[in-house]
């Protein structure tokens, strides 16, 4: 059996070293390529883009993929919505893996906006000197900013259209909130601008410490109709339904009937996986015809 997880993210890695611990169960991690040297998953790895949705069922269909789960940022969009159009197309089961956004703590000074445009346009109220940690591909939305100065940091190198005030500092996390309450007062920072990523929560902290503004770019939304789930052990539930039967959901543990059996309200909202167990009543048999529209059981695919 083969899983591919789209990803790169700690959430990604943390899901391909317990798929590939798993006998009989083959992880392959695709990487955008976007860094020069990404810490790398267990298992195979591809890097790069597959070419659209066309490209993705094509590879889908020529490696015999079984089950995908996008584990990619929560920012990534784009590889998000083909990956969604790709496993309709290709009838492969298909989870969407994201980690929790962060919640608002008593003492924070947030100001939620939609996009990076929006909070481009509201930094120059708030203060002059504003650290970025939206990743270096966003710092180009900030670029005719002239009323502030800006620190950004990012694991590789920015391009394109740069604030013509701007340091970079090239660091790569986890982070300390000692660590960055060094980093905000050395650099007299009165600003800090990310968007709402989920994880690690030092800068944030940090901010909290010092009283600072925070700007926080809201995620989109995931696809309409999207089985998601907030942790890997969901995913590995997930996965654990998804593959039933064959011997590697037995190495992952599996239920002990051939199909997603409606789960407890509380096991429901543990998972997180919305409906991936409790909207499936039954599965769609392969003479039907018809595709199990909940992506819980495996569906019939030509080989």
């Amino acid at each position: 059996m083969k899983i591919l997880v789209l990803g790169g993210t700690t959430e990604g890695r943390a899901l391909a070293a317990a798929c590939a611990a798993v006998p009989g169960l083959e992880v392959i991690s695709s990487l955008a390529g976007r860094t020069s040297s990404p810490l790398l998953p267990a298992g195979a790895v591809r890097v790069g883009g597959f070419g659209g949705v066309d490209g993705l069922v094509g590879y889908l269909r020529e490696h015999r993929i079984d089950a995908i789960v996008d584990a990619t940022h929560p920012f990534a969009a784009t590889m998000t919505a083909h990956a969604v159009a790709a496993a309709a197309r290709a009838w492969v089961p298909l989870l969407v893996l994201r980690r929790p956004g962060w919640t608002e703590q008593p003492g924070d000074e947030w100001r939620r906006v939609p996009d990076l445009a929006a909070a481009a346009a509201l930094v120059p109220g708030l203060g002059e000197r504003v650290f970025l940690t939206t990743g270096r591909q966003s710092i180009a939305a900030f670029a005719e900013v002239d009323a502030c100065w800006f620190l950004a940091r990012s694991v590789e190198p920015p391009a394109g259209q740069l604030p013509q005030r701007l340091e970079v500092l090239l660091e790569r996390g986890p982070f300390t909130v000692a660590g960055e309450l060094a980093l905000l007062a050395e650099h007299r920072i009165d600003v800090l601008v990310s968007k709402d990523s989920g994880g690690t929560t030092a800068k944030l902290d940090a901010a909290r410490e010092l009283g600072l503004p925070v700007v926080l770019v809201d995620r989109p939304p995931a696809p309409p109709a999207t089985e998601t789930a907030p942790t890997v052990a969901a995913a590995i539930a997930w996965l654990r339904e998804s593959l039933h039967g064959s011997p590697a959901a037995d190495g992952l543990g599996t239920n002990g009937d051939g199909c997603p059996r409606r789960a407890g309200r509380q096991q429901e909202q543990d998972w997180g996986v919305r409906g991936a167990l409790g909207r499936n009543e039954a599965c769609v048999s392969a003479a039907g015809g018809q595709q199990e529209q909940g992506l819980g059981c495996p569906r019939p695919r030509a080989r």
